[in-house]
């Protein structure tokens, strides 16, 4: 008989170092993970069963103060390797963003001709199948929440406005535990299942 718990389906957090992973991570399944004041502090991921499902935090990625590119290389391959391995057992991937910079990053990345991690992650998230929202955290730190929320579907592939993508974008404030779009996207993903 195998382990039980690697087949639980699995809702997994995903994103860059310092966005905000580990404190949603807490809001939705109730258990404190190690969480650094500096990026790149989740090396491993965290794993918490709740009823038949299993949340998991996956390890920051992308720069990492402190951290050499071997590091910062060997944690991306880690990342795609996990969730080629595991892509059957993926319930739902919850790709979490800093709202507030994210235009800027992406803008940056494209100016150097290059594609942004995010949109890089979030195309190869979608390209294995998986269910993806994407948790637009820090909504606090945004001034137009609407057009924030529209050029964040732009640059994912997605027709604005963003309203209509309420089961792939959730606004959030996991600082404020105000994470209610997600809870939201998460129900309907878990009763879909039949979980």
């Amino acid at each position: 008989m195998g382990d039980e718990r690697s087949m639980a389906p699995e809702i997994v957090l995903i994103g860059r170092s310092n966005v905000g992973k580990s404190t949603l991570f807490r809001h939705l399944t109730g258990k404190k993970v190690r969480v650094g004041r500096r990026p790149g502090v989740t090396v491993s991921p965290a794993r918490v069963r709740l009823g038949n499902t299993v949340y998991v935090d996956m390890p920051g990625y992308g720069f990492m103060r402190g951290a050499d590119r071997i590091s910062q290389e060997r944690t991306k391959d880690f990342i795609v390797g996990y969730f080629e391995e595991k892509v059957e057992e993926i319930l739902l991937a919850i790709q979490v963003i800093d709202a507030g910079s994210f235009i800027e990053i992406a803008d940056r990345w494209e100016g150097r001709g290059e594609v942004p991690l995010e949109v890089e992650l979030f195309e190869f998230l979608s390209d294995l199948d998986l269910a993806v929202v994407v948790a637009a955290n820090k909504m606090d730190r945004v001034d137009d929440p609407d057009k924030t929320l529209d050029g964040i579907c732009e640059l994912l592939g997605m027709l604005p406005p963003w309203r209509q993508w309420r089961d792939n974008i959730a606004p959030i404030t996991a600082k404020k535990g105000e994470i209610e779009p997600l809870r939201e996207v998460i129900k309907s993903t878990l009763q879909r299942r039949g979980g």
